[in-house]
């Protein structure tokens, strides 16, 4: 019949993830900037019959990772990771971002090379909310491999 095929494969849900910083798992509410692209170069030779550039693939760049993440009590280790900032040394950690399966189990992996982390931003305070404290940390990295 048709469509058979079709209703046993769909699309992983987005909910059920894991993000490892270095060796430690970390539970996050969201992460975000997993975007790659080659920066294009035009040219054009001077013997060009053509009265346009040829485009090519430069160097290519990746964007920092948003993860955003409840706040603790006692909860300090990204804000001490980021305080390691100093006169251009950092402490840079592989983070491995895994979209999981029904079972837990890693089905598609990100992995960043040399992360560090550029920016955090704590919770915003309102008297009148009822909403969970989540801050946000940037992390910036030299490349993304999908496995």
């Amino acid at each position: 019949m048709a469509g058979d095929a079709q209703d046993t494969v769909w699309p992983l849900p987005k909910f059920y993830f894991q993000v490892k910083i270095g060796d430690k798992e970390g539970a996050f509410q969201e992460v975000s900037g997993l975007d790659v692209e080659a920066q294009v170069i035009e040219y054009r030779h001077g013997n060009s019959p053509e009265f346009s550039t040829i485009k090519m693939p430069g160097i290519k760049k990746f964007s920092n990772i948003t993860l955003k993440k409840g706040v603790f009590k006692g909860d300090k280790s990204y804000w001490e990771w980021f305080s390691k900032i100093k006169m251009n040394t950092i402490e840079r950690v592989g983070v491995t971002i895994s979209l999981l399966d029904e079972g837990g189990a890693p089905v598609q992996t990100w992995t960043l090379k040399n992360a560090w982390p550029t920016k955090i931003t704590g919770t915003d305070m309102k008297s009148d909310g009822n909403e969970v404290a989540v801050e946000t940390l940037e992390v910036a990295h030299e490349g993304v491999t999908i496995g």
